[in-house]
């Protein structure tokens, strides 16, 4: 085996397991924004409240609490049903061009990129504003799995 076909194969088994990590955060998603229909502001207010209630008791400026307290109360039934449809929609969207991923549909490479491209450009735009070491990792992370589905692209055309 030369080193350019191992170099090959070995790109396009990170591909597989990139796209196969990508599909079950999609379905994770998808489900956690269903989760999100059934949890109302005020239930959300009441778990958090229990939850942070015995550390701000014995720390009232604790940093994580607060902020969970902060977070709750800015939590309304718009943001409910907002983060509930952006969450079945960007899950739902990412399954099926995995699913046409895997069955090697080439329509679903262009489409793929384009897609995180998009998710890309909102990252970078968010990270301008937060400054986040985890949405920039993302970032990073999206930026590996669009080079691979354009490799694979490319490997697929040339078949």
């Amino acid at each position: 085996m030369t080193f350019a076909s191992h170099h090959l194969k070995g790109l396009h088994r990170l591909f597989l397991f990139s796209i196969w990590v990508k599909g079950i955060s999609g379905l994770l998603e998808a489900a956690a924004g269903i989760l999100v229909i059934f949890i109302s502001p005020r239930v959300l207010e009441n778990l958090v409240v229990f939850l942070t209630a015995p550390e701000l008791s014995e720390d009232p400026d604790d940093a994580l609490a607060q902020y969970l307290a902060g977070a709750v109360h800015r939590y309304t039934t718009d943001t409910q049903g907002f983060l509930a449809a952006y969450l079945i929609l960007h899950g739902a969207i990412r399954v099926f061009l995995v699913g046409a991923l895997l069955a090697k549909q080439r329509w679903a490479y262009p489409v793929s990129l384009a897609a995180l491209g998009s998710f890309i450009a909102y990252q970078a735009y968010r990270f301008t504003l937060t400054h986040s070491v985890w949405l920039a990792m993302l970032t990073v992370v999206d930026l590996v799995v669009a080079y691979l589905i354009w490799e694979e692209y490319r490997r697929q055309t040339m078949l």
